[in-house]
């Protein structure tokens, strides 16, 4: 019998979601895959995962250049002002790249494609902290007549964004408050920390510039709530997802991670299922 090769996996980005994408490759999907190199800007975190991980610092890599060397599927799990670089770079290098800060791809989705192909390199997006995008990709076929996000987030997720607090003043806030109604090409530049959802719908339906997105900073909710409503020639497709935010960063849903972990899977099985 042939021996089963392991897919050798680099993750750039040791926050939170790189952290458990990490622990998740090395404790549950071991007998397919290995993670080989970790980096993040901030080379503490990385060499903090590395210990953690395996004693050492074995996994950290010195650089982007070096991770990428390593792998054969790359990670991005950092920022959207980062992903692309990251991403030209892996797929220069003929590497596979599974993109988490979707919202960065805006922009250089024709520069993308092109790599891509060039180099016989496969890019994934994960679903990310929604339900409904094998609908959604499904029903475009026929048609689609518009897309619309409604999100709901408590007023802390926004702390530290730039569009929020240059316009609105959210301290102490009692009722539902409107913070954006526009595009998602619109949205993804806003809240690049925040709305990679839409980033993802536009992708898998009828473009950025025509899904339309709303943000609303709710007081009264604890959850990160997507709420989307599809209408198009097949069908008329509404769905909802209150989302547990993740332990260690409240920006990100917990689902987040987890849709990035399936479509890890989804990779290393040799039966796919679902769109």
């Amino acid at each position: 019998m042939k021996p089963r090769t392991r897919l050798k996996i680099g993750i750039v980005g040791c926050g939170a979601i790189g952290s458990s994408l990490a622990k998740e490759i090395v404790n549950s999907l071991r007998e397919d895959a290995c993670l080989v190199a970790l980096y993040d800007i901030k080379t503490d975190k990385a060499q903090a995962l590395s210990k953690k991980l395996t004693t050492s610092e074995k996994l950290r890599a010195g650089s982007l250049k070096d991770l990428i060397k390593r792998s054969e599927l790359v990670i991005e799990a950092s920022s959207a002002k980062a992903s692309w670089e990251i991403a030209s770079q892996s797929l220069s290098a003929g590497r596979k790249i599974m993109v988490m800060s979707v919202g960065g791809m805006v922009g250089h989705l024709d520069e993308l494609y092109a790599l891509s192909r060039k180099n016989n390199a496969m890019v994934y997006f994960p679903s990310g902290a929604i339900s409904g995008v094998d609908a959604l990709k499904a029903a475009n076929i026929a048609g689609i007549k518009k897309v619309v996000l409604t999100t709901r987030k408590n007023p802390k997720a926004f702390n530290g964004v730039e569009y929020v607090e240059k316009h609105f003043n959210l301290a102490g806030l009692k009722k539902d408050k409107l913070l954006f109604n526009g595009s998602a090409c619109e949205a993804v530049k806003c809240f690049p920390q925040n709305i990679n959802v839409a980033a993802v719908l536009g992708l898998a339906g009828i473009g950025m510039r025509k899904t339309l997105v709303r943000i609303i900073a709710s007081p009264s909710v604890n959850k990160n709530i997507h709420e989307i409503e599809i209408e198009s020639k097949a069908a008329k497709i509404f769905t909802r997802t209150e989302n547990i935010l993740h332990p260690q960063n409240p920006k990100t849903s917990f689902l987040a991670v987890l849709s990035a972990i399936a479509t890890l899977k989804q990779i290393l099985q040799p039966v796919k299922i679902g769109t």
